[in-house]
């Protein structure tokens, strides 16, 4: 569900080989992502996977709380879905699936769009609920664009960029 008042974008370009794509409640390609052990404890902490119906109900709620997108990279000249990213004033939540595509500054392009985004809606700053002090790549990727850790959480902090500066 877009975020009120605000049309999101069915599709948004972030440069060469990579979009996000606004969530069509199509996410059968993303289960493998939420099976995968290393994954889960990345996202949640422990090693977990998350059933078929659990991926549907996570997606359903991350589309209630902001603007979800899919990340896609061109593949062959068709654009594949290999992560996600939640789009709100109170959490900028980003999972990328295959590891493969991890480390390879993909998250930092999503992040800095979504920030521009951000700037043009007039938001003041942007908030990530958690990032668990063991995923030391999230939280290399978050602070490479200007994030910084604000309050101590139960696995690790909350992140904030301000906007304003």
């Amino acid at each position: 569900m877009p975020i009120p008042g605000i049309q999101q974008p069915d599709i948004l370009d972030i440069g060469p080989g990579l979009r996000l794509r606004a969530y069509d409640g199509v996410f059968h390609f993303a289960i493998p992502w939420y099976q995968d052990p290393q994954l889960q404890r990345l996202v949640d902490g422990v090693q977990k996977p998350y059933p078929p119906e659990r991926v549907k109900a996570m997606y359903e709620y991350l589309n209630a709380c902001g603007e979800l997108y899919f990340i896609e990279v061109l593949e062959e000249d068709t654009f594949t879905p290999v992560g996600d990213v939640t789009f709100s004033r109170e959490d900028l939540s980003m999972v990328l699936g295959p590891a493969p595509l991890r480390g390879k500054h993909i998250g930092r392009r999503v992040l800095t769009a979504l920030i521009d985004r951000a700037r043009t809606l007039g938001y003041d700053s942007l908030t990530v609920r958690d990032i668990f002090d063991f995923n030391t790549a999230s939280r290399s990727c978050y602070q490479s664009v200007g994030f910084r850790p604000t309050k101590q959480t139960k696995l690790g902090h909350s992140y904030r960029l301000d906007l304003s500066l």
